[in-house]
């Protein structure tokens, strides 16, 4: 477990909180790592744990078993947008503190059978949570042209091959895996794209697919839209985020909501030694508010 699971930036985040104790909502729990340093050094605090990755939080239950004996944590396989309805099944008014990671987790991509790497074959699925019915393949093989360029022109950032790449997978179908549909873009992108890019060239794409599969923007915005009314005054919300389209969502949040106070003007990054140790955590962000 351990061996597969970094969290990232866990020093920023203890820092975000700092002087605060008593219940945080980690709203993507995810293999519990987080939330086992939150409960090591808040030594009053409690976790409620959110994920909708059943297999994820199997592993954060092992991994927090002895604070959940405790009576320290609890975890819940939903969405962050379901957190208003877990806090009153628990008879919670506000939380002291708020912590989102809105990554994909290392769970998710070592597994091939998920779907969500084009570096390992398998199939196009990408579901986050297994219990729902849309998936990669439906969007791959079903959407129709204009969506698919429409998602990966806006939720890959793919501006200039957008419309290429979405015509070259509607004229292959069906495509059936992400090896697949790896070949299909390398296809679509005329050589010196692919040679000029500092990422792997499927990236952009496979980044487009997973959001809208998993609805994740407009999900984030609904949270962050009421997510201040659970915070008690003094109370922080930190949220990690790795590509540009959600560090704008959450910025802007933060910025315009009269409920809050920022305390990072500028994005708190990892540091070179983390970066190091851990390659997954270069784009992370993490901003941070507190409830006034």
């Amino acid at each position: 477990m351990e061996t597969i699971h970094v969290p990232v930036m866990v020093n920023e985040v203890l820092q975000s909180f700092k002087g605060l104790n008593g219940i945080f909502l980690d709203c993507t729990v995810g293999l519990g790592g987080h939330a086992e340093a939150l409960l090591k050094n808040f030594q009053e605090s409690v976790v409620v744990g959110l994920d909708v990755d059943e297999e994820a939080l199997a592993i954060a239950k092992q991994r927090l078993a002895e604070y959940e004996k405790q009576g320290r944590v609890y975890l819940f396989n939903c969405s962050y947008v379901d957190a208003v309805d877990v806090l009153k099944t628990l008879k919670i008014d506000k939380v002291v503190g708020i912590l989102m990671d809105l990554g994909v987790s290392t769970l998710q991509l070592v597994k091939s059978e998920r779907g969500f790497s084009f570096l390992m074959d398998g199939p196009l699925d990408m579901r986050m949570n297994k219990n729902q019915s849309l998936t990669a393949y439906d969007v791959v093989n079903k959407w129709d042209e204009d969506e698919l360029r429409r998602i990966i022109f806006e939720y890959g950032e793919e501006k200039r091959y957008a419309r290429r790449i979405a015509s070259f997978i509607v004229k292959n179908r069906p495509i059936s895996s992400t090896s697949e549909l790896v070949k299909v873009i390398a296809k679509a992108l005329p050589p010196e794209a692919k040679r000029n890019r500092k990422r792997h060239f499927a990236t952009k794409v496979f980044q487009a697919i997973r959001i809208a599969v998993n609805n994740e923007l407009e999900n984030l915005k609904r949270f962050l839209s009421f997510a201040p009314e659970l915070l008690q005054v003094g109370g922080r919300i930190a949220v990690i985020s790795f590509h540009s389209l959600e560090d704008r969502l959450v910025k802007q949040a933060f910025k315009t909501d009269s409920r809050l106070r920022v305390l990072t003007k500028k994005p708190m990054v990892p540091s070179t030694e983390e970066i190091k140790n851990n390659p997954k955590s270069r784009s992370a962000k993490l901003r941070v508010a507190e409830r006034i």
